[in-house]
């Protein structure tokens, strides 16, 4: 057996993409091969449904991606609004255009958090404004991924 047995393509070691959809960007997150870390990658200016399903299915197939998670805008008592709404409908037709699994989930205060750490660097207010949604996505995926991983150490599916 040698290194060629631990193919990227395998189901455990394909990608995952993490995205904080706003009606003007798209952060976008994506983890390592193995499903532990997060980075971003460069936010998507939306244009219009067309394009930007379009971009999104090209990193998909760029990035080898074999499930998307989308935050989902909660309110702070956890009942769905109609920004939750939008994006039951974006995660659907997302599933559909891509053909493979989205979650959702639950992203509040994940933008509050993102301009905290933000803060904490030396970063110009203008270039923090750029990233706010790319680190909200990181940390959408990471925080997904890390209860993924304490379900499995459980022994819980999903």
């Amino acid at each position: 057996m040698g290194a060629e047995s631990t193919h990227v393509t395998s189901p455990a070691l394909r990608r995952v993409l993490g995205l904080d959809v706003g009606s003007k960007r798209i952060g976008i997150a994506i983890s390592d091969p193995l499903g532990i870390t997060a980075q971003g990658l460069e936010t998507l200016q939306r244009q219009n449904k067309r394009l930007d399903f379009e971009k999104l299915s090209g990193l998909v197939r760029d990035y080898e991606v074999a499930e998307i998670v989308v935050g989902f805008p909660l309110r702070m008592s956890g009942e769905e609004g109609i920004q939750a709404e939008k994006m039951l409908r974006f995660a659907q037709e997302l599933r559909e255009r891509v053909g493979l699994p989205v979650h959702l989930w639950d992203e509040r205060l994940t933008s509050a958090e993102a301009n905290r750490l933000l803060r904490e660097t030396e970063m110009s207010i203008k270039r923090r404004g750029q990233v706010v949604d790319q680190m909200a996505a990181v940390l959408i995926l990471q925080s997904w991924m890390e209860n993924r991983r304490m379900g499995r150490e459980r022994g819980e599916e999903g």
